[in-house]
């Protein structure tokens, strides 16, 4: 019969469609389960065959879920805020929202042909207004919260106020700014703005002036994933350091609970260590050293004060406040053009130069508090302001860079450890150290001198033992227009949040997407964009007049606001009046199920693990984690194609002759290519882009042929596959099938499209199993004993490979499965119904045109999943192999019940075996029951 697999997926995509077969219920007698992608960003390239690697694993087991009664929530929706759609308006005009809806429509199209059972109904959008008025929501809860240290969560500003109107800051352990200390009476007299000001430095979000990567070109700030080598990812202009004032979320409060919570979670391990390296955490002293001369302070944090007695100078970073208090009148130039050079870099680019130091002497000295010696002042971009304090103690015996630093600047090295750090060996076992040169701990061990000295600088009170982490809060400001408005307004230069009644705060209507001329953001081109305290509404900037009406704020929220909780949203997507009804938050509570990539690790996963425990300590939802087991899809790599241009000309020499000249290697598209092989279409290349309609080729036996090489699948790089075209020629169900055929999900793997041809074949086996020719034909009759162990066989590796999700392996198991049928003429509808359901999961588009086939009325989606029973698989014989001296001969099949004797005796009867004794008896016969049989003669 052929198989029709166009008129078969549509046939199915519409029947979903039409039937909502995957909307979920929330109201359910079944156990729930919840399986959930990462939110995709719609870009206007559309899906590329890699693209969905991860979303076919994720339904594989959504269908399972369905099959095995449970109640599964499998969304999807959009994160649809974003750099660049708004690029792509200032380049045209053309409105971000326009562009982003063209891209989701695109997208939907192709995640509805590939045949994904996800629940259309619950869709979001982070730039729809009925869902961003929720994130607006958050961040003024966030706004309107402090962290208590003593109970170790969240809580209400409010509780905050109640404590300093009736202690101040007595007994108060908060996460804070700066220290500050005032009493009971000294909170009440303040003014209304001063104590705003004084609760700005405990809100969870808050302002404060920040260094960031500033991108001129760009007008906005970027996070340090969007800038490489220096340069904005997106345009490649340059980025600098910039001092600003900038939102804040104050996830640094949550550093040990995020460490902590990592122990329960169910995450591969590398992401797990990728986090915990992340944040940070290390035990240590807080010093702070006097400037010789100057009445000033610096504070150092040190994993290692038994090191202090070696410390021969100290680095600042070029961003600390006292830098410029620092610098003598002689060393200013120096140092001036020093911040300007390391302006250029970002804090990765720093971080990750760890050979090449550099810096400026500012010309003051601190004094070693242990020692006595007056040591240099210098600043080094080896040192970052947002790390510690902004500052170190240098001690180059026994750090590497330090060591770098003092061997670049001709500084003292001082040894105080033995068997610590090795500067040749580059090793470190603190365990072993023990401190020399030093009367005040000479002969201790690591733990005692650590112990003594922190005991020690508290007595001085110089400073105190302490733990840190290196994570630093999240700034939450981009000067951008296509993101969600923050909802504050100014009052005398002070934030306040609009009321809740207010929101959501949308998107103004913007001339143009650009900076204004004063430089503030593109919001500041809005028109109508002031709020009105009075009237409580939006109204014209013309309006402004500091008494009623006043500014709003310019800047929008990053593109990971909207997705640190639409996790949450998924589960009550349509209601008006809270962002989840919380029976539906307990209900679904943690996603069981997450799919994604590993580049997250430290962006997108942290802060939804930092939001959900905010909202937790606030009592809106009652989990500490949002997803509880997680993995990492690997990549489908693209095979590309070059051609090799002469320089300095417009010819082309073929791949094997290209030695011989000095060439330019060019990308090409791989569909120039002569079917599946290496050879250039010369006609199609000409017309692929104005500048070769006039290019000259040197062949080689008539043919220009193409360098191919296996990089990550990129529209730059013209390598992709459009997923449509093989669902046009192949069928959706193939590329489902040959996705997970290529190799484990976790590893990346490259595509390969002649291997469609192979998978595309087993589906037509498959499908021809239910045919008899042309005339669907299925038996009443009992399966054979045989088909059973067939079937079970199968039923129990998918069940085990799904489990585990090994889908490549159950690709191979389905095509061994449908041979052996083939074999034997299998047709009896218990194999073949049970068949049809262990297969829906990957390919259900013909997996429910059979169901239908078998004469049923309902989807095949929801029928139990045929359970494995050992019995089947139980042997009623075994094939000994017979031994005459450890040398087989032959085999001899007996039934698999019987006992070592019987086995005996019934060899002993063989004529075979009777013919190899040849009349003699055997001096000695091993047994092994259902295993071999050996005569010893």
């Amino acid at each position: 019969m052929f198989y029709d697999h166009q008129s078969i997926e549509k046939k199915w995509q519409k029947f979903w469609e039409e039937n909502q077969t995957y909307k979920t219920e929330n109201k359910t007698d079944k156990p729930k389960f919840y399986v959930l992608d990462m939110f995709p960003y719609p870009s206007g390239a559309g899906l590329h065959v890699g693209h969905p690697l991860g979303y076919i694993a994720s339904d594989i087991y959504a269908r399972f879920k369905r099959h095995q009664g449970f109640n599964v929530l499998h969304p999807v929706g959009y994160d649809s805020f974003g750099l660049p759609a708004e690029q792509y308006a200032i380049q045209t005009g053309t409105h971000p929202a326009i562009t982003t809806e063209q891209n989701i429509n695109r997208y939907e199209e192709q995640l509805r042909k590939i045949g994904f059972s996800f629940d259309w109904s619950r869709e979001v959008r982070t730039s729809d207004a009925s869902y961003y008025q929720w994130t607006q929501w958050i961040f003024i809860e966030l706004f309107h919260s402090w962290y208590n240290k003593n109970t170790d969560k969240a809580e209400s500003i409010e509780t905050l106020v109640e404590h300093f109107s009736k202690f101040g800051t007595e007994n108060l352990s908060a996460v804070q700014n700066d220290e500050l200390n005032f009493t009971a009476e000294d909170w009440k007299n303040a003014s209304e703005l001063d104590q705003q000001d004084i609760l700005l430095n405990y809100r969870l979000a808050y302002r404060a002036e920040t260094t960031v990567n500033w991108c001129p070109a760009l007008g906005t700030v970027l996070a340090n994933d969007e800038v490489k080598d220096g340069k904005s990812e997106r345009g490649g202009f340059p980025v600098f350091q910039k001092k600003m004032m900038q939102w804040s979320m104050r996830i640094t409060a949550y550093s040990e609970r995020l460490l902590q919570g990592l122990k329960t979670l169910d995450w591969p391990q590398p992401l797990k260590d990728s986090q915990e390296y992340w944040i940070g955490k290390s035990q240590g002293a807080a010093v702070k050293f006097n400037v010789s001369g100057i009445d000033e302070q610096i504070e150092v944090f040190t994993t290692r004060p038994d090191t202090i007695f070696g410390a021969t100078f100290m680095v600042l970073a070029p961003e600390n406040p006292l830098v410029e208090k620092l610098t003598t009148p002689e060393q200013k130039t120096e140092v001036e053009n020093y911040i300007e050079e390391t302006s250029k870099k970002t804090e990765r680019d720093r971080m990750a130069d760890v050979k090449n130091v550099s810096g400026a002497f500012t010309g003051s000295y601190a004094v070693n508090p242990f020692t006595g010696k007056n040591i240099p002042i210098y600043i080094s971009d080896y040192v970052l302001m947002g790390y510690g304090t902004g500052a170190v103690m240098a001690v180059p015996a026994h750090d590497e860079r330090d060591h770098r630093f003092a061997k670049k600047f001709g500084l003292e090295i001082i040894n105080v450890i033995e068997n610590d750090f090795d500067i040749q060996e580059e090793s470190y076992d603190s365990k072993d150290s023990v401190c020399v040169n030093s009367e005040f701990l000479n002969g201790m061990n690591y733990n005692d001198a650590k112990a003594k000295i922190i005991s020690e600088i508290e007595k001085m009170g110089i400073g105190h033992g302490t733990t840190n982490y290196r994570q630093r809060d999240a700034i939450f400001s981009r000067q951008r227009y296509w993101g969600e408005p923050v909802p504050v307004y100014y009052k005398e230069g002070m934030p306040y949040t609009l009321p809740v009644s207010a929101l959501p705060l949308e998107l103004p209507e913007v001339e143009k997407y650009l900076p204004t001329e004063d430089g503030d953001p593109p919001l500041g081109n809005a028109k109508n964009f002031a709020w009105d305290e009075t009237n409580q509404k939006v109204v014209a900037v013309d309006l402004i007049d500091e008494k009623t009406v006043f500014p709003i704020e310019l800047s929008t929220m990053p593109g990971w606001a909207g997705s640190s909780w639409y996790f949450l949203r998924y589960m009550d997507p349509k209601n008006t009046e809270v962002f989840a009804d919380k029976n539906l938050t307990d209900y679904w509570g943690q996603v069981d199920l997450y799919i994604g990539g590993s580049e997250h690790a430290t962006g997108h996963l942290l802060y939804s693990r930092f939001w959900n425990m905010f909202l937790k300590d606030r009592n809106y939802i009652n989990h500490d984690e949002p997803f509880q087991k997680l993995i990492n899809q690997g990549m489908i790599l693209g095979m590309s194609a070059f051609v090799f241009r002469i320089d300095g000309t417009n010819q082309f020499v073929s791949k094997n002759l290209a030695k011989d000249y000095t060439t330019q290697k060019i990308h090409v598209d791989v569909s120039l290519l002569k079917g599946t092989s290496d050879e250039l279409d010369l006609e199609k290349f000409k017309n692929w882009r104005s500048e070769f309609a006039d290019a000259e080729f040197v062949l080689e036996d008539g043919k220009y042929i193409t360098e191919r090489e296996v990089e990550k699948m990129s529209k730059s790089k013209y390598n992709v596959v459009n997923p449509d075209d093989i669902c046009e020629e192949y069928g959706a169900d193939c590329l489902r099938l040959y996705e997970m055929f290529l190799g484990p999900l976790e590893q990346s793997k490259p595509w390969n499209t002649q291997g469609l041809s192979g998978v595309y074949g087993f589906l037509k086996k498959f499908y021809n199993l239910y045919y008899n020719g042309d005339v669907f034909e299925v038996s009443e009759e009992e399966p054979t004993k045989e088909e059973y162990k067939v079937l079970h066989t199968l039923i129990k590796k998918v069940f085990s490979d799904i489990d585990q999700f090994s889908f490549n392996t159950s690709v191979s198991s389905f095509m061994i499965a449908v041979n052996e049928f083939q074999k034997l003429k299998t047709n009896k509808r218990k194999i073949l119904e049970a068949l049809a359901i262990v297969v829906s999961p990957y390919a259900p588009h013909i997996s429910e045109e059979l169901w239908e086939q078998l004469g049923h009325q309902t989807s095949i989606e929801f029928e139990k999943f045929p359970e494995f029973d050992e019995k089947y698989l139980v042997e009623d014989e075994i094939e000994y192999p017979v031994s005459f001296n450890g040398k087989m001969r032959f085999k001899l099949t007996l039934p698999a019940d019987l006992s070592a004797q019987e086995i005996e005796e019934a060899a002993l009867k063989d004529v075979r075996v009777l013919q190899q004794l040849a009349g003699n008896n055997p001096k000695k016969i091993i047994i092994v029951p259902k295993k071999i049989i050996n005569i010893v003669i």
